[in-house]
């Protein structure tokens, strides 16, 4: 397995830690799952650059790498909604879109085509990042008598997180409409070549 690779995996095997720590009630193990989830995030970078970089670009490498991606992201939400800190539909919301367009552009992507990224999904992906760690810190600097305070109590307040999160589902579900009919014909292409294997098998 390439070093890229490994980086994946270890993103994904870090995900449950994260979670246990992030939900349980002691103070110094949410603060580890933010450095923990920090870490995560930056195998990302980390493993695509040496992929680019070395040429270790495999098919593997282009189906795991965004699936663990979402799968570290969707854990942060379903830790949200754990804690009842948002609401499970908008989670379930996110997490199906996020899975779903994840592994269609990359079985695209390893059967050597490119469904087409508009701008609004890195702006989509930039909000999630910035909930999510708006979030994390703020629940580690609670109960901090911090210049801080005011900022942390105002992202905790539920009727923020509430319409916060909700700004993110729309534009997360709206940027995956927007995805597959930019896409249709290429997606549906796949379909009946599916459907066409499956007949002749």
């Amino acid at each position: 397995m390439t070093l890229p690779n490994q980086l994946t995996v270890l993103r994904i095997l870090l995900t449950p830690v994260f979670v246990v720590l992030f939900v349980s009630n002691i103070v110094i193990l949410r603060q580890l799952s933010v450095l923990v989830f920090a870490v995560a995030a930056l195998t990302d970078w980390y493993d695509g650059w040496i992929a680019r970089k070395l040429g270790k670009i495999t098919k593997w490498g282009i189906f795991l790498d965004p699936l663990a991606d979402k799968v570290l992201t969707s854990a942060a939400f379903i830790a949200f909604a754990w804690l009842n800190m948002v609401d499970w539909w908008m989670v379930w919301i996110i997490v199906v879109r996020d899975v779903c367009i994840t592994l269609l552009r990359s079985f695209a992507e390893v059967r050597g085509r490119t469904l087409h990224t508009n701008y609004s999904a890195k702006i989509k992906t930039f909000t999630q990042m910035t909930f999510i760690y708006g979030v994390l810190l703020s629940v580690v600097f609670r109960n901090s008598a911090t210049l801080l305070a005011p900022v942390v109590s105002t992202i905790l307040d539920r009727n923020v997180l509430y319409y916060s999160m909700l700004v993110v589902t729309v534009l997360t579900l709206g940027t995956g409409l927007q995805y597959i009919i930019e896409n249709y014909k290429v997606i549906h292409s796949f379909f009946r070549f599916a459907g066409g294997r499956a007949e002749s098998e």
